[in-house]
């Protein structure tokens, strides 16, 4: 056994049967036109620091799992970004997805491919579009429960301390018993803000970070109980997985896998569900907001990314290239940007109009210039 220094953070390395799923499927539609489909945000450097969002998840589990065991799950038009962005691991590592069919197949995919590799595994799944910060403290809280996990009869998930009422975010209810992971009792999706506001007040709700952790036998296991045609499906494939046959098989698999969610599909109905909680800075970068929030900004509240002069205007995120002069006057809560070939201006706040801007622009001839 050995150690090694991260930061102020020494940890005990390396664990031989902990693997990490970096889930990197996604478009990103609310950060368009920044995120497009040939470049999602996962493989942007959102938030400026020299790294794409992606590479800095992959880092973030470095100390505590060898680079080996990291896959990392994407959508098979995006699996050369991750060869780019992430040199130090295989081809074997990338799993490339024929089509999107959310976070219940990602996983079991994962899931199947890891077993055939180590059927003792403790699995850590985790979005690669988030942030994270006092990651000494985040990968102690994974670190244990990784040790909660290698009983392989708990699913686990991570919960994050609420610090408002966000209405973006789901929440976890969990029982207040003393232990370290806490048995949940509800989910709830999305809360209208004066719910929100009550599940503060209650102090036994935390945000769904949308972190598990698991054994590799409960997760299977539970799709078995919970997903069966799903688990059906892989346990038909699951010989032809490290073979020249996965492609193939993995393109069957998914032409007949149900488009949804873990949450909706397992974590919603087990009776084995606990939750750890964190104490740490996280976001899910779901949108400009989220950006605009946990960014620098000047004296009147403004993001400037850009070569840019700003008059009477406050609560703005202005973005640009260097070549070119931004000009904004008397704007209150807009995103100002030039991306390429898409100059935007419009309110950041409201995440369902970018939904709607990508929509209409598919009625456009030439929707995937600009898409």
């Amino acid at each position: 056994m050995f150690r090694v220094r991260y930061g102020n953070f020494t940890t005990k390395l390396m664990n031989k049967n902990l693997y990490v799923v970096l889930m990197a499927g996604g478009v990103g539609v609310r950060f368009w036109p920044y995120s497009r489909n040939s470049k999602p945000k996962q493989f942007l450097d959102v938030l400026g620091t020299g790294k794409t969002l992606l590479q800095s998840t992959f880092d973030r589990f470095l100390p505590i799992c060898p680079s080996e065991n990291i896959f990392v799950v994407t959508h098979e038009e995006h699996a050369h970004l991750v060869r780019q962005q992430l040199p130090a691991i295989g081809d074997d590592q990338i799993l490339a997805e024929p089509m999107r069919k959310n976070t219940a197949a990602c996983i079991a995919y994962a899931s199947y491919k890891v077993a055939q590799k180590n059927k003792d595994a403790i699995i850590v799944v985790t979005p690669s579009d988030h942030l994270i910060m006092k990651e000494e403290a985040f990968l102690d809280v994974i670190k244990k429960a990784v040790d909660q996990a290698a009983t392989q009869d708990k699913l686990i998930t991570l919960g994050i301390a609420p610090s408002r009422p966000e209405t973006g975010y789901g929440y976890i209810q969990y029982h207040t018993e003393k232990s370290f992971a806490k048995r949940v009792k509800t989910f709830t999706e999305k809360p209208e803000l004066s719910l929100a506001k009550k599940f503060l007040e209650s102090g036994d709700f935390v945000w769904n970070s949308g972190i598990f952790i698991w054994g590799v036998e409960a997760i299977t296991k539970a799709f078995h109980q919970y997903l069966p045609e799903m688990s059906e499906v892989f346990d038909e494939i699951k010989s032809k997985l490290g073979t020249p046959e996965e492609k193939e098989a993995i393109r069957i698999a998914y032409s007949q896998c149900k488009n949804i969610s873990i949450d909706y599909g397992i974590m919603e109905k087990a009776k084995n569900v606990y939750v750890c909680l964190g104490n740490f800075t996280w976001s899910d970068l779901g949108s400009w907001a989220s950006i605009h929030e946990i960014s620098p900004k000047d004296e009147n509240n403004n993001v400037i990314r850009a070569n840019a002069q700003s008059y009477e205007t406050r609560n703005c995120i202005i973005k640009g290239s260097a070549d070119k002069l931004i000009v904004v006057q008397g704007l209150n809560g807009y995103l100002v940007g030039e991306f390429g070939n898409v100059v935007i201006v419009c309110e950041k706040d409201k995440e369902d109009q970018f939904r709607r801007f990508v929509s209409d622009l598919k009625a456009r001839p030439n929707a995937n210039e600009f898409i």
